[in-house]
């Protein structure tokens, strides 16, 4: 089958289409005949050889994101058949390996069916980001009406954290820059606030003491801790300890821990399929076009996710 991936780690042209073995499904598992992956910051670190790659050989593979159809089962496994159609998350480096690849072997509760009346490349920008946003709300650990801030919320996993806390009766702060602010709106926040230096600033403005907690999908750490209460929450997507001000509980967020959380997936499918969450599609691209989708989405500006198709 072919791969998209490196030989050796680098910059988006590293990336190339490879021939490897054919796998197939083992116990527990089945094999999907991928459609659709989408491109995930996530890849970028992968690619450019910034993950433990000690348990996997070149080509190195990235994504966690695929959607297609199963067209191999398990001797095992009951409940899903051949030419059921479903989307999955991947773990890149592992024994199963990334979502570039035209099939893809993956155990049981690391897929779930795509949702009713969803594309398949709009289903595959849905479980690693839906997963990490999940368990972000998680960690919070907040109730109806408690107060969350959001950076990053023009990109997709902001766009799925916003959405789902909306959903679950929180009161969200959301930052926006001028040219996403209809795109942010039609989330739902309670409240828009400018993005950049003056984030925690203008949070503080409509949450005096701060608020119970903020998903840091921007990555903008100190910049925009203060926006946080004394001992409140601050939930980090890049693995950042915090700098153990005011009793804040610092939250490290690893969608790799979500592998096989095929409960959370089934509630982003119906999330979907209600309308609670929107997948959003930035362009679709063929398979060998994977250099300019990385070349693309590292340089920023990118609403949604580019989806890559064999």
């Amino acid at each position: 089958m072919q791969v998209v991936g490196v030989e050796q780690f680098g910059g988006p042209e590293a990336l190339a289409v490879h021939e490897v073995p054919e796998p197939h499904a083992g116990a527990g598992s089945v094999r999907i005949q991928v459609q659709a992956f989408a491109v995930n910051p996530t890849d970028t670190g992968v690619r450019a050889g910034q993950r433990d790659s000690s348990q996997a050989s070149p080509p190195y593979v990235p994504g966690m994101d695929a959607a297609g159809v199963i067209d191999e089962v398990g001797p095992d496994v009951t409940g899903w058949d051949v030419g059921d159609e479903v989307m999955a998350i991947a773990l890149p480096l592992s024994t199963h390996g990334g979502a570039y690849v035209q099939e893809l072997v993956a155990p049981v509760g690391s897929f779930t069916r795509i949702p009713r009346g969803t594309s398949v490349e709009a289903a595959s920008t849905v479980p690693m980001n839906g997963l990490t946003a999940l368990q972000i709300l998680s960690l919070a650990g907040l109730s109806r009406g408690d107060t969350l801030a959001v950076t990053g919320a023009a990109g997709l996993l902001g766009n799925y954290v916003v959405q789902l806390a909306v959903a679950a009766g929180l009161t969200v702060i959301a930052d926006v820059a001028p040219a996403d602010e209809a795109l942010v709106r039609s989330l739902g926040p309670a409240h828009i606030v400018p993005r950049g230096d003056g984030f925690a600033a203008a949070v503080r403005e409509v949450v005096p003491d701060g608020v119970d907690a903020l998903a840091d999908a921007a990555v903008q750490r100190g910049v925009v801790v203060d926006a946080v209460r004394d001992g409140g929450v601050f939930l980090d997507v890049r693995g950042w300890s915090g700098d153990g001000s005011r009793g804040i509980r610092f939250e490290q967020v690893a969608v790799f821990s979500e592998y096989r959380s095929f409960d959370k997936l089934e509630q982003l499918r119906h999330a979907v399929e209600s309308g609670t969450l929107t997948p959003r599609v930035a362009e679709v691209l063929p398979a060998e076009r994977a250099v300019e989708a990385h070349e693309r989405l590292e340089a920023g500006g990118t609403r949604g996710r580019f989806v890559l198709t064999w």
